[in-house]
């Protein structure tokens, strides 16, 4: 049986960050994935700022080697499209200069971004990284995890267990505990097209809020190929209650919308449309027991408006490798010291996610979420308030405020009267 100190099950975005940093530190660790890589992963495909601000901060050049990547396209902005029509044009960043500046944001496959994290993981010698394992079985001992696979090939004993296994995670559903909550769980589909039409000249991604939908979106991002990632999302519980067929809500918004219909005429779907599940980060859930942290997906830390993932899972994955870096100290896995792990990662992500779901919430009134898309498109002011608040969460809290839009609105009023 082989001993490590720390073990980490999942090599996408939350474990092979946790195993990146690790290796940074200077401390060795093994990384487990059932794939094999390159492998296609179902998703938005957005990489937002989250995961550029934490690989700079790890190491400059690997941010530099990102976005030399063929593979990824510069995304600057946001479209927020409600029932009403009335598209809102959100940039990142107020008056960026696309010759000088690199971008906020990205949209890349996840089979390339994946596969490029991968790549990363494969030039540290003090990451024993194995894919195409399978875990099987999880057996806590006093002193940590023995972790074995199906074939009876992998034995291995670890002090500290990283679980970065995705939204399936077995480990999270059957030994943390964490089952399904249709209320704070999402269903969505992705489809790849080709020759879509009708893209912002600087690729803003774009939400288009249908009825049908609520709560949830349908959303159309840019690939760097002429190629588009299309699909929507809507929580469980909505989907439920209603009895509504995805698939079909798909297929109606590309053929018959009367905005969406249009951009899709000469478009043709490459490959399979596939679904997917979300777990949500509205419902708090404990990260952490003996000897185990929870990362990313495998933590229920989506965003609860966005269906964000990939940005969380990055957070949480060097927070673990930092919370591992004490284990070693102190000598010490067990629970009540690994919470430490919990509060850092509320104190990054908690508050962002609850103001989400605030949001989301708010959102399910059709009519308020037309007025408010209305007032803000013709104040810009507010539009550049909402720009700030990409990067100022204290001023995104002010979006929940009720007195924050009668503000706004007061002194829009001023403004006309004069």
């Amino acid at each position: 049986m082989q001993t490590t100190d720390i073990c980490i099950v999942g090599a996408g975005p939350g474990g092979a960050a946790a195993a990146l940093k690790l290796s940074y530190l200077g401390i060795p660790c093994v990384l487990l994935d059932k794939a094999t890589f390159p492998r296609d992963k179902i998703c938005g495909d957005a990489v937002s700022g989250k995961v550029t601000v934490q690989l700079e901060r790890l190491d400059p050049a690997m941010l530099a080697r990102f976005r030399r990547l063929q593979t990824n396209i510069d995304v600057w902005g946001i479209r927020f499209i409600p029932a009403s029509g009335t598209a809102l044009n959100l940039p990142f960043k107020l008056n960026y200069d696309k010759q000088r500046e690199d971008s906020p944001g990205y949209v890349m496959r996840r089979v390339d971004f994946d596969n490029f994290l991968v790549e990363e993981v494969r030039q540290r010698d003090n990451i024993d990284f194995r894919e195409g394992v399978s875990v099987a079985t999880y057996q806590q001992t006093a002193t940590g995890w023995e972790v074995k696979d199906k074939t009876g090939d992998l034995h291995l004993h670890c002090k500290l267990l990283l679980v970065a296994d995705g939204a399936h995670s077995y480990f999270s559903r059957h030994i943390a505990g964490h089952q399904k909550d249709n209320a704070h769980h999402a269903a969505a589909l992705r489809a790849y097209y080709q020759g879509v039409t009708g893209f912002h000249d600087d690729n803003f991604i774009e939400l288009h809020f249908l009825p049908e939908l609520n709560p949830g979106y349908f959303w159309i991002f840019p690939l760097p190929d002429g190629g588009a990632n299309v699909g929507l999302g809507m929580r469980s519980d909505f989907i439920q209650k209603r009895g509504v067929n995805l698939y079909e809500l798909l297929e109606g918004a590309i053929a018959n919308h009367p905005e969406i219909a249009a951009r899709f005429a000469n478009a043709t779907l490459q490959g399979k449309v596939v679904g997917y599940g979300l777990p949500l980060g509205s419902k708090r859930r404990s990260l952490s027991g003996d000897h185990y942290l929870l990362l990313g997906d495998a933590g229920h830390l989506v965003d609860p408006l966005t269906g964000e993932g990939i940005g969380n899972a990055f957070y949480s994955g060097f927070i673990a490798a930092e919370q591992a870096v004490q284990c070693l100290a102190q000598e010490r896995y067990d629970a009540e010291f690994l919470k430490d792990y919990d509060v850092r990662v509320d104190r990054v992500l908690r508050q962002e996610m609850r103001l989400s779901y605030q949001l989301q919430r708010i959102m399910q009134w059709e009519w308020l979420t037309n007025t408010i898309t209305t007032f803000i498109s013709n104040n810009p002011r507010i539009i550049e308030l909402l720009c700030r608040m990409y990067t100022d969460f204290d001023l995104r809290k002010e979006l929940v405020r009720p007195w924050f839009w009668v503000r706004m609105w007061w002194g829009r009023n001023k403004q006309v009267s004069k």
